[in-house]
């Protein structure tokens, strides 16, 4: 028997299909979960690529795979990943040949230095709209030779329902889960918007990254944890 904190309070941000299981699984032990995502992700047309080119392929979200069509890449190409839910997704459609990082750009950067030589031939990049690193940049300024492809978009969800809002403000939640900067980013207009500044000094923002944290800085906490995909139940021991 696995022996929780008293049942708390959990905000989840992501949207439901990224946050089903964990619903299910927190409210399995005895937690109270609310559910308010922050964005949506839509698939973007590119053009159609020849994969017979590229000897690597890199991905910084399982969204960018999700938004892929596969068929036509070889599933034993070097494939990098940023983190342990990429890595799963990837594994979902076939990929054979993959090198995970521990949930940072930077870790995958250093993995790809060691597992792919730059004389190896050319990677591709399979990423969303906006990115928060310069990975490609950083790569070809390593002498590597990358094509950035851009599959889908993650627009902020606008507009908010006042009832939850309101409940939410009877019971401010004891954690919340924040899995990307443009997450925190709308999170803040939303806690803005609503007036909600000063409602969040008895709950714990859980981050997935130190710059996705500094954006909710201005907020008081009672305490901010960094954390990687896969570590959300773990984390409920530590506060």
């Amino acid at each position: 028997i696995i022996l929780t904190k008293n049942n708390m309070h959990i905000l989840f941000t992501r949207p439901l299909e990224d946050s089903y299981e964990m619903i299910l699984k927190f409210q399995s032990l005895g937690h109270e979960i609310s559910h308010l995502p922050l964005i949506s992700i839509e698939d973007l047309k590119h053009e159609i690529l020849n994969y017979s080119k590229f000897k690597g392929i890199i991905f910084t979200s399982s969204n960018a795979i999700k938004f892929l069509d596969v068929k036509n890449i070889d599933k034993k190409i070097k494939c990098f990943c940023v983190g342990s839910v990429t890595e799963k997704k990837a594994r979902s459609v076939g990929f054979q040949n993959i090198f995970a990082a521990e949930g940072n750009v930077n870790n995958l950067k250093e993995l790809i230095l060691q597992n792919f030589n730059s004389s190896e031939g050319k990677l591709i990049y399979i990423s969303g709209e906006v990115v928060f690193s310069n990975l490609d940049s950083e790569l070809i300024s390593n002498g590597y030779s990358i094509e950035r492809v851009i599959n889908y978009r993650a627009k902020p969800i606008e507009k908010y329902d006042d009832d939850f809002i309101e409940k939410l403000k009877l019971k401010m939640p004891e954690i919340v889960y924040i899995y990307s900067q443009n997450s925190a980013i709308n999170f803040l207009k939303m806690i803005k918007n609503y007036q909600l500044e000063t409602m969040w000094i008895n709950t714990n923002l859980m981050c997935i990254s130190e710059k996705t944290s500094s954006i909710l800085n201005e907020i008081k906490w009672k305490k901010i944890f960094l954390f990687n995909p896969g570590e959300e139940e773990y984390l409920l021991y530590k506060i």
